[in-house]
């Protein structure tokens, strides 16, 4: 199958490239390159014969008519976006103009594609999205598929408008589309402004680890890896027109994910004082959701997926990979915006 997946320099969209090329699939990863992608994220797949690289935006729409014309894909995998809440508060424009405007440019796109050559029946647009979509959670209860859509921060705003704009390409246009939300992810190549690298940064650095409000907000973890697998499994076995939840089974509040951070660390890279002494209370983000978990009942039942990683092998292996990846990460810590806080209202 030849794949092209946007997004594909990114976190997660960059698991799925490595997962798809090593899974014996054509691999074209479109992505505009922009602050949170890194080329070093592919580097293990760049040489392969199945890997090919588009420098694009999906704002661009001629750009994508071309790059489909060129590699005529069997499906699409969307991931690019723009992913951090904190950054969509500052600047809710550049949300509104990728996640919305470039999910319409590539729909549009595809379907040129898809009818050009006749509609085929097994090609596939298989959209990526969060659980941000369906809102806050209280102390009890879980997202299923069928959750309404909740969203509370110009990110999952857009998000969800996107996740409409596919649903109504299939219903309108026929387009064979898959859809997936899911928890948060984090693992190895994870962009230095989200919270697990952060709080591994900061402690290595001897740095203040701000933790907002005081803790209490619960996420659901899931490793990229394990990510990348269930998106893989959903593209060629889900059923059409269909969403799956994908999540961890893994929620944490924030204060003991970051506790679980600091022991690891005062193992692997003991201090002279235990890394959790650095844990700083900050003032929370504007309309921070209080709780995330997904009920992934449907993906089990019948995909047959559930997680292989749980958050304490996932955070102890995504430590390692930043000890033994500084090279990595050094050279991502001057870009724009990285080691600052945001969102602030």
């Amino acid at each position: 199958m030849k794949i092209l997946v946007t997004g594909g320099a990114g976190f997660i969209g960059s698991a799925v490239v490595r997962q798809a090329i090593g899974d014996g699939h054509q691999v074209v990863n479109l992505d505009a390159l922009t602050y949170a992608a890194c080329l070093d994220n592919v580097a293990s797949v760049a040489d392969h014969e199945n890997y090919a690289f588009e420098q694009v935006d999906i704002r661009d729409r001629a750009a994508l008519d071309t790059v489909f014309a060129k590699h005529a894909p069997d499906a699409v995998m969307h991931l690019a976006a723009e992913s951090h809440v904190d950054r969509s508060i500052d600047g809710p424009g550049d949300f509104i103009e990728t996640n919305i405007t470039g999910t319409f440019n590539l729909l549009e796109a595809a379907r040129k594609s898809w009818l050009e050559a006749d509609r085929p029946e097994a090609f596939r647009f298989h959209h990526i999205s969060t659980d941000e979509v369906f809102g806050s959670l209280g102390k009890t209860g879980q997202f299923t598929e069928d959750t309404s859509y909740d969203p509370r921060s110009p990110y999952s705003a857009s998000k969800a408008a996107s996740d409409h704009l596919v649903r109504a390409w299939a219903e309108t246009y026929g387009l064979p589309v898959v859809l997936t939300n899911c928890s948060n992810n984090y693992g190895p190549f994870h962009f230095p402004e989200k919270l697990i690298p952060v709080v591994i940064l900061n402690a290595l650095a001897g740095k203040e680890i701000p933790i907002y409000g005081d803790g209490s907000n619960v996420r659901d973890w899931l490793y990229v890896e394990d990510h990348a697998d269930a998106l893989l499994l959903v593209l060629q076995k889900g059923a059409l027109n269909r969403s799956y939840n994908i999540g961890g089974e893994n929620e944490r509040s924030n204060l003991e994910l970051v506790q679980t951070i600091c022991a690891i660390l005062d193992r692997l890279k003991p201090a002279s004082t235990p890394y959790a002494d650095l844990i700083t209370f900050v003032t929370d983000r504007p309309g921070h959701d209080a709780r995330y978990a997904i009920d992934p009942t449907r993906i089990a039942t019948e995909l047959g997926w559930r997680p292989s990683v749980t958050v304490e092998e996932g955070l102890e292996k995504t430590v390692q990979w930043y000890l033994d990846n500084e090279d990595w990460w050094r050279a991502l810590q001057n870009r724009d915006g990285v080691g600052q806080r945001l969102g602030t209202g």
